[in-house]
């Protein structure tokens, strides 16, 4: 049986033959080779976060405050990393958390296209975000078998939300991954001194300029005049999201609803009481609000407050492999990477991303099969403790 783990073999029986992966497999290498084949107008979209970026830094070094204790004399032989989400049976639980401009990152301009084709060879599913270079029914064709979910950015227009959310429901998106954090941008200083707000520019706007509702508010083909209908695109961007709308969001769709964003437990509790299929526990990567405390410090509490009632997704500052498996052992049921696999994306498109995936699920893989943990049931038994 073949296991995540074995793709290490793969490397060092290439290396053999003087074959030397083109894509990093640890992130510091990776980011500073990603850093190097990003364009100006994108890395600091991509790699910067919210103020001094504190709690973007904090999210990914907190994950050292956490250990976890082997056990020995187990059959590991054989893992089993899959799990059970909202009706989808995964090989493994990670995901591809939902990047906005994705659609950039690729020299092609077709970023989103070539993540969905990894999640396809690699049955990592894709949150494809709002925010796309290419038409959301495009990249869920292209996600093949894989299942994946539509992260939605709601707009102030509530026809707009229908029909993002309509046309997201007949693509074949298994769940509607609503974004609480970013109905209005955080401080960003990178971006801020390079006066470069990639959606300005008309860049990841395709969702949009496809829409017929957007295209009747608008009322010209975006293409006649496209920093005219990106200035107006802001306009409609950003619906103030209260609890008040909860029956609302859940009365557009027969989809599972997972409300992105919740990190305190009263906020968590709230959201199963209000009908909402998952919880998903992230800071954005810090991208959005600075001076927090970092994601993987919060995740305990909201599992907590939700009794197991509905899942629990994750991300934020998640870097590695052993980032995903203590996410687990505190209760995550599927944990998001999203930096790592943008970065694949720039260096060798689909097929970086998808090393990177491979890469990610073969430590997690490997750190089961030598710590005495053969399924997920047996990490969260094991948990994580504070250090």
């Amino acid at each position: 049986m073949a296991q995540y783990g074995d793709y290490q073999n793969e490397l060092y029986f290439a290396g053999l033959h003087g074959v030397l992966p083109k894509v990093p497999v640890d992130f510091a290498t990776l980011e500073r080779r990603a850093a190097a084949a990003l364009p100006p107008f994108v890395l600091p979209y991509v790699q910067g976060g919210c103020g001094d970026e504190y709690t973007q830094e904090q999210n990914a070094t907190a994950f050292r405050n956490w250990g976890m204790t082997p056990r020995m004399m187990v059959d590991t032989s054989v893992r089993d990393l899959s799990v059970e989400l909202l009706g989808m049976r995964l090989p493994s639980p990670l995901f591809m958390s939902p990047i906005g401009v994705n659609g950039i990152c690729t020299q092609d301009q077709h970023g989103d296209l070539a993540a969905a084709r990894a999640s396809a060879v690699t049955g990592v599913p894709l949150c494809q975000s709002t925010l796309s270079n290419d038409p959301l029914e495009d990249v869920r064709a292209a996600c093949g078998d894989t299942p994946s979910m539509f992260q939605l950015y709601t707009p102030k227009n509530d026809e707009l939300t229908r029909s993002l959310v309509s046309r997201a429901e007949e693509a074949g998106y298994s769940a509607i991954v609503v974004t609480l954090d970013t109905w209005i941008t955080g401080w960003r200083p990178r971006d801020l001194n390079l006066g470069n707000f990639p959606q300005l520019r008309g860049h990841v706007l395709q969702n949009y300029f496809t829409d017929p509702v957007f295209l009747k508010l608008l009322g010209f083909a975006p293409e006649t005049d496209p920093v005219a209908a990106a200035r107006f695109w802001t306009t409609v961007f950003g619906k103030v999201l209260t609890w008040d709308d909860m029956e609302w969001l859940k009365s557009l769709t027969s989809l599972p609803i997972v409300l992105k964003g919740i990190c305190h437990p009263d906020d968590a509790r709230r959201a199963v009481d209000s009908g909402a299929d998952a919880v998903y526990c992230s800071n954005h990567g810090g991208r959005q609000a600075n001076g927090g405390i970092a994601a993987i410090d919060m995740l305990p509490g909201v599992v907590e407050a939700v009794g197991g009632d509905v899942p629990v997704l994750f991300d934020s500052g998640v870097r590695s492999g052993t980032d995903v498996v203590k996410a687990l052992a505190l209760g995550a049921t599927a944990v998001g990477v999203g930096r790592p696999y943008a970065y694949g994306l720039a260096l060798e498109g689909a097929d970086g991303a998808a090393h990177v995936l491979r890469s990610l699920q073969a430590e997690a893989d490997l750190l089961m099969a030598v710590n005495g943990w053969p399924t997920i049931a047996d990490v969260r038994e094991a948990g994580a403790t504070r250090v």
